[in-house]
């Protein structure tokens, strides 16, 4: 019987676990080796100790009522997308609200988790903390790792020939970046077109002499602001586009994704991207397209080496006087703390049952939390995951046996690719991990019943936004104003914009109501019809279960 649970790391992960812990009756405690809650959030200027954190301008790429804790709300007055200062002080809400602290022992490091003797029995693990130099062994029913994917930083310099043995001028890993000062002057080039590398870009080209960004891949570039100036994460992240994804054909859809992308600026264009592209990714940016249009950022391919002060690219072409190279190449994780048998039983998520669950474990008291990368928020994912690991320990839901952890592992694991990065092992569709995770826990909507009982809620769950109240509605953990926040979500999106209110009696609320009522119908009869006359060629994917 799991009782007590250790909790590695205070970030968004380690809250969710602390308060999911406490609500299924169980003990935990959080060793976080920081002296304060936030994980990476928890900006500092210092980057010793390899401490991982968000540079000084950061602003989330999720909106509020997207990224929020499930029975949480944030304040209605915080602005859709938050500094990293406002999403900080939520998660200090958050854990005053539902008392987390008291459970944390800060600076304090975990530095081995081992298996005890009789852990095939009694699935109890030993934890060895480090606080102020002095060791504690402790013995735990159970342990819920929240260290994220944010862990080590990922410096490539073997695929760079020449930056460490030639290049004169400096090298650094975006985690050493905290604010353009230090580049004010130099010419600089970013390595890495992510999230990271395109903000970087964005913002040194205000100080920098010249700043030139290397892609490697094609990218797509989308602002946070969508259609009629709202969220773009709460107009796209629907039930009724992700049905959309799951019933039209793959090239059907992914032609309406690209005409989507280019109705913004064409990418083909700007160097970024093309259409006939088969392997893309997405990044949040509103001002890398006007500083490559500015000329102020310059876009170029591939490097192939690095000389004394010069930059060579895949094309030819060479750009000299290169004072800085900023590596924006993401992160890596390693999981130190755990026993090299535990370690070797996932070498990545895919790994991993539900990339939570190492399946060969005699006994499942060990859950990996937040090693996802979803295509909308990963807090609302780690806390949908924190939801159905405390259930499992404190006995109200069940794994199945380890044959069919292990098929299922094997099942969803993609061809291999040639030299796949870690990050790419991450990804996942948002709607679709969540709601399965839900369906495991048993807190998963179901909208055609809610069609019978309360159709302007079925409504708002299928054509707005996925936020995260939808999984309180029913279930364990049900919560009483889950209703009410998904019909007022839109409210708390406007209401910070409202310092300056302007005359305006345009409404589109019944407009869209009535596209709701007459799109609802489309949607159900596709399902029927495909199901009784499926089209030559077309086979039902993994997809929403109505």
């Amino acid at each position: 019987m799991v009782r007590r649970v250790a909790i590695i790391g205070a970030g968004v992960g380690g809250l969710a676990s602390i308060k999911c812990c406490l609500d299924e009756g169980l003990e935990p405690t959080c060793f976080e080796r920081s002296e304060d809650i936030g994980g990476l959030w928890c900006y500092t200027d210092s980057v010793d100790g390899g401490r991982i954190s968000v540079y000084r301008s950061v602003i989330t790429n999720t909106s509020k009522e997207m990224s929020c804790f499930s029975d949480f709300p944030c304040p209605e007055d915080f602005p859709s997308f938050l500094p990293h200062g406002l999403l900080l002080e939520y998660f200090r809400m958050y854990s005053r609200h539902f008392d987390l602290l008291r459970h944390i022992r800060f600076r304090t490091t975990a530095l081995s988790i081992r298996k005890r003797p009789d852990f095939a029995t009694s699935g109890q693990w030993e934890v060895v903390t480090e606080t102020n130099s002095i060791q504690e062994l402790h013995v735990f029913d159970a342990v819920m790792v929240c260290t994220g994917h944010f862990q080590e930083p990922y410096l490539p310099l073997a695929f760079f020939p020449g930056i460490d043995t030639h290049f004169k001028g400096q090298y650094l890993h975006s985690q050493e970046y905290k604010d353009a000062e230090a580049f004010r002057g130099k010419r600089v080039l970013v390595v890495g077109i992510g999230n990271t590398g395109g903000d970087l870009s964005a913002e040194l080209s205000r100080v920098a002499a010249k700043v030139f960004l290397s892609a490697r891949s094609n990218t797509w570039v989308v602002s946070r602001v969508s259609d009629h100036g709202f969220p773009f994460d709460m107009v796209n992240t629907t039930r009724f586009n992700h049905f959309l994804d799951w019933f039209l054909p793959s090239a059907i859809t992914k032609r309406i994704r690209f005409w989507k992308f280019n109705s913004w600026f064409n990418h083909a264009n700007y160097g970024l991207a093309s259409t006939k592209s088969s392997n893309f990714k997405i990044i949040i940016n509103e001002e890398l397209p006007f500083c490559l249009l500015s000329g102020t950022v310059v876009l170029k391919p591939k490097v192939r080496e690095f000389t004394e002060s010069s930059a060579v690219f895949e094309d030819g072409t060479t750009e000299e006087n290169i004072d800085v190279v900023l590596f924006a190449t993401g992160y890596t994780f390693s999981f130190s703390f755990l026993e090299e048998s535990v370690r070797s039983l996932f070498d990545d998520n895919r790994s991993l049952y539900k990339r939570i669950f190492p399946p060969q474990l005699e006994k499942p008291t060990l859950a990996i939390i937040g090693l996802v990368q979803l295509t909308g928020s990963v807090m609302v994912g780690a806390e949908m995951q924190a939801r159905w690991v405390t259930g499992i320990f404190a006995g109200w839901n069940k794994l199945p046996p380890t044959s069919k952890m292990m098929a299922d592992v094997l099942k969803k694991k993609p061809p291999v690719k040639r030299n796949p990065s870690k990050r790419e092992n991450l990804k996942l569709s948002f709607i679709s991990y969540t709601d399965e995770i839900a369906s495991c826990a048993g807190v998963k909507p179901n909208v055609l019943r809610l069609l019978l009982t309360d159709p302007r809620l079925a409504l708002a769950i299928f054509f707005g936004p996925c936020t995260p109240y939808q999984y309180r509605l029913v279930g364990r953990g049900k919560w009483s104003g889950a209703r009410d926040a998904i019909l007022t979500q839109w409210q708390r999106t406007l209401k910070p914009l409202r310092t300056r209110v302007v005359d305006d009696s345009s409404d589109g609320s019944d407009s869209w109501c009535w596209t709701c009522i007459l799109a609802l119908p489309v949607a159900l009869a596709a399902v029927f019809l495909l199901s009784r006359y499926p089209w030559p060629g077309w086979s039902p994917r993994a997809g929403p279960q109505l």
